[in-house]
């Protein structure tokens, strides 16, 4: 199984991203705007238009405020497992890390969504710029 790991860290306070982050229905407009260009809510699920075309159903699987940790899933013809967690960590008062990790099968698409996340960090530090 692939794992892709990804520790990002941004220049805003923890409770900041985590709000965007735990707004399951607002990747587009408050963490990841330009890589994701729409997202509907649909009962516990969210589908999500990437900026490439590409379009997924991402189940909510936790959301944990007091860990403030999202864990989300995909079930797709194309991808036999995908599971991700999100997790906002405070470091200091004015900065953050966010911890993604997405486990998933098969592993040959796994430099695809590698190369899909790095666009996706591009985007979270648009959306917090630095100061």
């Amino acid at each position: 199984m692939a794992s892709i790991h990804n520790d990002i860290a941004l220049p805003a306070p923890a409770r900041d991203v985590w709000d965007a982050v735990r707004d399951f229905g607002a990747l587009p407009r408050r963490l990841v705007p330009g890589f994701v260009t729409a997202c509907e809510l649909d009962g516990d699920a969210r589908i999500v238009t990437f900026a490439n075309g590409s379009v997924a159903r991402e189940t909510l699987v936790d959301c944990d405020d007091s860990r403030q940790r999202l864990v989300y899933a995909i079930n797709s013809e194309r991808l036999k497992h995908y599971s991700a967690s999100v997790q906002v960590i405070a470091d200091g008062e004015a900065k953050c890390r966010l911890v993604w990790i997405i486990d998933m099968l098969p592993n040959e698409l796994a430099p695809y969504v590698q190369e899909q996340t790095k666009a996706a960090v591009t985007a979270m530090h648009k959306a917090f710029p630095s100061g």
